[in-house]
């Protein structure tokens, strides 16, 4: 038997009210009433509401101090102002103290009605809607991976895929997650096999055909803004997928206009040394170890593996024939964070600032390191969460607002993505070989070559080569490499982590997203 909703009105003319309590009560809803702000704050007290109508004008206590007065005796109880006065100071003070909806009198049923519904069954309707747009939807998406696509045409698979993601993340509808989650491992298994059919070819053509990757992104996506009379801002957050940008972006609004939200494709391996050194060089890994021999660094050498990265992109910048202002800021910790809220100032004068953020990445190993870490990020849901609550919260989102106050181009975008790994793939190699759980190279590898991506002559995906008989191999899908010697403890510990460095739509499919300030 369902428990009718509760509902408390307050209105010193409730009499006059009596047709619109009948009509809510005969549409299942259980209503209490009283005459003045005082009582309202005593029934609140004693008893247990969903759902409050205030009067805002009552004799003795006022609507809006009752409104407080309930506010901090249950700050989660939805109130909804009922007012004749249409004087904009007084909704801006009901507003401010967090009403869930106003309403000017006089009121008739049907819109009590909604308000009721919107307040209270809007988590069901909106599951219902989310469900149902999926049920339609599902049928086209599973159609569109089972074909041929091209890159243009994963980019919009990916887009709705996230999209249902965190639609029906957003209301708790779990037998359909499960059946999109199967929808999504299909689109991988797919797209795998999409990028190990065609990524040899695709790291061939030259100019602006083909999609953007990350030795050609500064030159397709940044370069042509820098026309522009503004100063442009690259933001490069480390690691960042496309459904945590979509996260983030609910707070980015606030202050600036999405230009355009594109995705790019990252390439292999999609890890932070190839990746990013191939962003700023604009350069592929073998064509930079060509290019600056003493300033790349392979999977053996000692120390960092993205030193240069100021050098490369200034070296890239010559090569545009830019001659132009720049700054390139690196932010590791929460003091180099907090100088780059300092800075903004200063970064005003130049035509074009790069930051590079590290936290998306840092907080990615602390969840495989930390037990504490993993339970607040366990799936991706709330991964995404932790993802938005520390945006909203940090250094860089105080660094964006001042950067919103003058006119200026604002690129977000990323070097690779993760995904949660589930299923061990064995591998054999000796002690040179890399430890990345989602790719390894070395002269002595052993596997199954039906689990992998194997590429035994790198320079044809142009990477370097460590030794003559060196090969790659790449994790697909969800796969993670794990060696036999102590096999269980190790998959235990790396399952449901999250990894990169492999093929997968969530670590290839990298955000590329134009904003401009609001103001």
């Amino acid at each position: 038997m369902s428990v009718k909703p509760r509902i408390l009105w307050a209105d010193d003319e409730i009499d006059l009210l009596k047709p619109h309590i009948l009509f809510l009560e005969s549409k299942g809803y259980e209503l209490s009433t009283v005459t003045s702000g005082r009582d309202a704050i005593d029934q609140v007290k004693a008893g247990d509401f969903d759902l409050v109508f205030l009067d805002e004008n009552m004799p003795g206590i006022s609507g809006l101090d009752a409104l407080a007065s309930i506010k901090q005796e249950k700050p989660s109880l939805p109130v909804i102002m009922i007012t004749k006065n249409e004087e904009e100071h007084i909704m801006e003070e009901a507003i401010g103290s967090k009403i869930a909806d106003y309403l000017i009198k006089p009121v008739n049923p049907n819109q009590i009605l909604l308000a009721v519904k919107k307040n209270l069954d809007d988590r069901r309707l909106i599951s219902q809607r989310a469900t149902q747009g999926y049920q339609r939807e599902f049928m086209q998406i599973g159609m569109a991976v089972s074909d041929k696509l091209n890159f243009a045409e994963w980019k919009e698979v990916y887009k709705k895929v996230v999209y249902w993601e965190m639609e029906l993340a957003s209301t708790g509808e779990d037998g359909m997650k499960e059946v999109l989650e199967t929808q999504k491992a299909d689109a991988n298994r797919n797209f795998c096999r999409y990028i190990t059919d065609n990524y040899q070819s695709m790291l061939k053509v030259t100019g602006d055909e083909g999609p953007i990757m990350s030795h050609n992104l500064i030159r397709r996506a940044v370069n042509p803004i820098l026309d522009e009379p503004v100063p442009t801002y690259l933001i490069l957050l480390d690691n960042l997928r496309f459904d945590q940008w979509r996260a983030i972006s609910g707070t980015l609004q606030e202050r600036y206009r999405v230009d355009n939200e594109d995705i790019y494709l990252s390439i292999l391996p999609t890890t932070t040394q190839y990746c990013r050194n191939s962003i700023f060089s604009g350069l592929l890994p073998l064509d930079i170890e060509k290019r600056f021999p003493d300033k790349w660094s392979n999977d053996e050498d000692e120390g960092g593996k993205n030193l240069h990265e100021k050098f490369f992109l200034e070296d890239l910048l010559k090569r545009l024939r830019r001659d132009i202002k720049t700054s390139y800021t690196k932010i590791t910790n929460l003091d180099s964070a907090k100088n780059l809220v300092d800075q903004v100032p200063n970064m005003q004068h130049n035509k074009l600032n790069v930051v590079v953020y590290n936290f998306v990445d840092n907080f990615s190993h602390a969840r495989t390191d930390l037990h504490i870490v993993r339970e607040l990020a366990e799936d991706e849901a709330a991964y995404r969460n932790v993802m938005a609550t520390w945006f909203r919260h940090s250094p860089l989102w105080e660094a964006l607002q001042r950067i919103s106050e003058k006119p200026c181009r604002v690129i977000i975008t990323t070097d690779h993505g993760s995904i949660r790994v589930k299923d061990a793939v064995k591998v054999v190699g000796d002690k040179n070989v890399n430890s990345n759980l989602r790719y390894k190279q070395g002269k002595s590898l052993s596997y199954n070559a039906k689990e992998v991506y194997e590429v035994r002559k790198p320079h044809d995906i142009f990477l370097p080569l460590l030794h003559v008989s060196s090969a790659f191999i790449f994790a697909k899908e969800n796969d993670f490499f794990a060696y036999p010697n102590n096999y269980n403890y190790y998959v235990n510990y790396y399952k449901n982590t999250f990894q990169h460095g492999g093929i997968s739509l969530e670590e290839m499919c990298c955000p590329l997203v134009m904003l401009s300030p609001k103001t």
